[in-house]
């Protein structure tokens, strides 16, 4: 194991105004064909942190695919007077588990209800276990109440609907909204709810109004990935169970099931991977990616073209004779067994690409330190190796609104959208449909 001095504040050491701690990495590197190009302790068992995201999405890539959309779906459980524009009833909804549906989202849907001559709603907003909206931080956010989080997503909907109920940055969200679609920023849609809000599953929901599917899976994922949100836990629970996750990572890297520890699918808690073992994930990911036709620059960020947890912790990566020749994902804990950083991915080198997992273990007091030792190692790695050779950066990250789709079910239909589009096909339509329009 080698270990390193480097001072917090991750400057020289003799530049440094307190002592250095020693730092102790672990890696393993292999060539895209298998031929190990170097290694140091990669079967000791290291907790992977949020690399662990890389498996779940590969995992998820293998069960839905990357075109994959989440529908959510909204009744009228009552009657619709379209000249009062009035809602005599509940407005029910059931999500299907869209893991990345924002307040964007709420203003579309608006929209469509508006669209459909419903600005107002006497009864309640109700909603099942399958909707959320907005952030939770995974399972260390998430409220273990099923009912009570039913209704905190419920209060975010009936927020998001409704204009006189934003605080400062939804009024903000709606005006990069509206500028990036050519709205007007002062006239946005509006649905107010005056009877409350519910959650139940198991209402009648009455007659479907307005449809939403989510843009692909793999800008999900890549979203998730860029900014290492905790919350791709709900990516895996519409998948299976933390059991069968792992049975899947080890089954995929040919390794014994006890080899292989998941305590959650995000990488918080405790986890155990080791290097060796991260690395023929990352080479099982890319051949997925392959197979599948999705570039891995569009799961993975790359060092320096977006803005992501790459980018932000080794800026020497991202910012010079290196830029965009790392794909990569990291891992951070800060107490969690100790504390640890992980750095794992792809180098394109001028001798070819190399896959690699870097890591630093017991890293508590001292991860900034950690990365810099870390990021000092893949430069020297990738320098021995012929130098970079950039990747091409993937297009601009979207928002979760962008490639999506509202579906009304009747012959109005709102017009499209200024915005940008991924340009992936939707699947068919599993409920009756006049005219889809992309959002």
């Amino acid at each position: 194991m080698l270990v390193v001095a480097v001072s917090e504040s991750g400057q020289n050491p003799g530049r440094r105004r307190r002592a250095a701690k020693p730092v102790s990495l672990v890696w393993h590197v292999e060539t895209l064909e298998g031929q190990v190009a170097e290694s140091n302790h990669a079967d000791e068992g290291i907790n992977p942190a949020s690399v662990v995201k890389v498996a779940t999405s590969l995992w998820a890539l293998e069960r839905l695919g990357p075109g994959f959309r989440y529908e959510t779906r909204f009744f009228a459980r009552g009657t619709v007077d379209e000249a009062r524009r009035v809602l005599h009833g509940d407005l029910v909804v059931q999500g299907s588990g869209d893991p990345d549906f924002h307040f964007e989202n709420a203003f579309l849907v608006a929209r469509a209800l508006n669209d459909l001559h419903v600005e107002r709603v006497t009864g309640t907003l109700i909603v099942n276990r399958r909707f959320w909206i907005g952030w939770e931080n995974g399972s260390a956010g998430r409220e273990p109440d099923p009912i009570k989080r039913g209704l905190l997503m419920a209060i975010r909907l009936r927020q998001a609907l409704n204009p006189k109920r934003w605080d400062s940055l939804t009024r903000m969200t709606w005006r990069e909204f509206a500028l990036r679609r050519g709205l007007d920023p002062k006239r946005p849609p509006q649905v107010v709810v005056a009877g409350g809000i519910g959650a139940d599953g198991e209402v009648d929901p009455g007659e479907m109004l307005v449809v939403h599917r989510s843009q692909t899976l793999a800008d999900t994922l890549r979203r998730f990935n860029c900014y290492s949100n905790n919350d791709i836990e709900r990516v895996a629970s519409s998948i299976g169970s933390t059991e069968e996750f792992a049975a899947f990572v080890a089954d995929r890297c040919a390794v014994a099931h006890e080899a292989v520890r998941f305590e959650t699918t995000s990488g918080l808690g405790t986890n155990r991977l080791t290097p060796r073992i991260i690395v023929r994930l990352l080479r099982e990911f890319r051949q997925a990616c392959d197979r599948l036709a999705v570039p891995v620059e569009s799961l993975l960020p790359v060092a320096g073209c977006e803005a992501s947890t790459v980018t932000r912790q080794f800026p020497l990566l991202a910012d010079g004779p290196s830029t965009a020749s790392v794909i990569g994902k990291t891992g951070t804990l800060t107490n969690t067994d100790g504390g640890v950083a992980v750095l794992a991915g792809f180098a394109r080198t001028g001798h070819g690409e190399l896959i690699f997992c870097v890591a630093a273990p017991r890293a508590a007091g001292k991860l900034k330190g950690s990365r810099h030792a870390e990021e000092k190692w893949l430069l020297e790695l990738i320098e021995a190796h012929g130098g970079a050779q950039p990747h091409q950066c993937a297009p601009e990250l979207p928002t979760p609104d962008v490639g999506a789709s509202v579906i009304l079910l009747g012959d109005r239909v709102i017009p499209p959208p200024a915005g940008p589009d991924p340009g992936a096909t939707p699947p068919a339509a599993s409920t009756p449909t006049n005219r889809e329009r992309k959002q």
